[in-house]
């Protein structure tokens, strides 16, 4: 009989015939297993799986929007700089504005039959697909430069409220899934895992979509420069339309998705409440939780970290897919380079999953940011060369799995600190996680404001094919030394963060005796 298997196991009651006594046998046997799987501690792999396919559209969308908005407000709907980085800005503001917003009154809404969190979700996928897709729809080139700015930045606007309303109460999920210390981590492990492959998705889908066109309107540009006198002339108009219709088309496509995956979270996970998070209501003010949550020094160290760190890879980001089509000259080649970063940083989360839980997680963030310091440097230097590129964003790409995994995996331990010092404080987590997704969010629009305002100021204009020198500098300063910069402020503040492995055990401890009270206070 193997380890922890329900008694009666043999092979002979599953041959289950027509005698009476071997169907009652049969049917103990399978009480009796049922019964041991329900026993089993832990969190099922199903819910772990059906959980982390819910971060999938935040991350998809979230990416595709990163590598792409950028070149398509410029190059593909052809407004000035000036006016793109006004829309991302002003639209990641509201979206700023939005977020604690929106944390406070999911913490303010009332656990109803299909739970607390579960309801927000279900509510803004249809909005949230809608406005995706119209985001990426271009207007008549005769429709008035205001009429234009206005259309993207409501439509930009509407669909990170969308967001906001799923993302905050999803990422809150995480306190709520039931099982140890060690599930969660493993819960976020299986989440942060999805998550980097839904980035895949979103930036692979959308770049192979798109990619092609792209590399036929930068060859327009070398025809009507008389650059390359053999080839075969390509009309600039046709490929600008082309281009148009691919983003409408990959924008449907991830729009299905997005559809999809949510419902598999609805469907496929149930809140779970526990010792320090009853699924309440919030019973203090707006300023008072505020007061509190910023006061708790473990919780702003974290979120100055994850604050830096963020804005460093989302400059890079942002500018990746403009650096390679002006400054490298890999215009047709960019969208395999962020596929194959993509998919290493997918395959690198099992390996910092496993250093993380030998070495800890504040080793694991310095260790991993660190890493891509170098490759940034070198990919200013390199021209032209592909396979230089290759093995540039495979460094990348293990260091951008570090900045998916470990801040969101620091997070539940600063949430279970603050409510270990403060139990009559419960029920707060959304906004924790709300302000999480603020600063993220809020690094985004930083990221990419300064990104298209540094653009504007070196002189760049949207379907110009001239060489222009300090469009090039510009994009070469934004690849490193300013995302290097803001890289080792965010791994000062990491290091001086003050939840340990130490601590992390006493509070596991904590927990522990925490809910053998709770339970055996239910018993009596």
């Amino acid at each position: 009989m193997g380890l922890g298997e329900p008694s009666g196991w043999n092979k002979q009651q599953l041959e289950v015939s027509c005698q009476p006594e071997r169907c009652v046998s049969f049917l103990r046997w399978a009480c009796s297993l049922v019964s041991w799987l329900q026993e089993k501690p832990g969190l099922p792999l199903c819910r772990k799986v059906c959980y982390a396919v819910g971060g999938i559209p935040y991350q998809m969308t979230g990416n595709a929007l990163g590598f792409f908005l950028q070149i398509f407000l410029l190059d593909v709907a052809q407004l000035e700089p000036f006016h793109a980085s006004l829309i991302i800005f002003l639209g990641r503001a509201w979206d700023a504005v939005t977020d604690p917003a929106i944390g406070f009154l999911v913490s303010k809404s009332p656990r109803r039959k299909y739970g607390k969190l579960v309801p927000w979700i279900a509510c803004s996928m249809p909005f949230g697909v809608l406005s995706y897709c119209m985001m990426w729809f271009t207007l008549s080139d005769a429709t008035p430069a205001s009429l234009k700015f206005l259309w993207y930045l409501f439509m930009y606007s509407f669909f990170q409220t969308c967001m906001t309303c799923h993302h905050v109460p999803y990422s809150s999920l995480t306190m709520f899934l039931g099982g140890t210390q060690r599930d969660r981590d493993s819960a976020t492990a299986y989440r942060m895992g999805m998550e980097v492959f839904s980035t895949l998705l979103g930036s692979g889908i959308q770049g192979q979509i798109v990619g092609s066109y792209h590399a036929h309107m930068m060859n327009g540009c070398y025809v009507s420069n008389e650059t390359l006198p053999n080839t075969s002339t390509y009309s600039l108009t046709d490929s600008l339309e082309n281009t148009r219709r691919a983003y409408v088309f990959a924008s449907l496509v991830l729009g299905s998705i997005y559809c999809l995956s949510c419902l598999i979270l609805i469907f496929g996970v149930r809140e779970q409440p526990g010792p320090l998070s009853p699924l309440g209501k919030v019973e203090l003010p707006f300023a008072s939780c505020l007061r509190m949550i910023v006061g708790h020094k473990p919780y702003t160290q974290l979120l100055c970290g994850f604050l830096f760190a963020s804005l460093a890879f989302q400059i890079t980001q942002g500018i990746f897919a403009f650096f390679c089509t002006h400054a490298a000259g890999l215009a047709g080649k960019f969208q395999h380079l962020v596929l194959i970063m993509l998919v290493t940083a997918s395959l690198s989360i099992p390996f910092w999953q496993w250093f993380l839980g030998r070495f800890g997680k504040k080793t694991a963030v310095s260790l991993g940011l660190v890493l891509i310091m170098p490759a940034l440097v070198a990919v200013t230097q390199v021209m032209h060369n592909f396979l230089a590129f290759v093995f540039l964003v495979i460094v990348a790409g293990c260091s951008m799995a570090v900045l998916y995994l470990l801040p969101w995996s620091m997070l539940p331990d600063t949430v279970d600190d603050f409510m270990l010092r403060n139990p009559s404080c419960l029920n707060l987590e959304a906004l924790f996680y709300s302000f999480y997704v603020f600063f993220n969010k809020f690094a985004g629009g930083l990221a990419v404001g300064i990104s298209t305002l540094s653009l504007h100021f070196a002189g760049y204009h949207a379907a110009d094919c001239t060489y222009n020198p300090s469009v090039i500098l510009t994009l070469r300063l934004l690849m490193a030394p300013i995302p290097i910069s803001l890289l080792l402020i965010a791994i000062i503040i990491f290091c001086l963060h003050p939840i340990n492995e130490e601590r992390r055990k006493q509070m596991r401890i904590e927990m522990e005796a925490m809910g053998h009270q709770a339970q055996r206070g239910s018993r009596e």
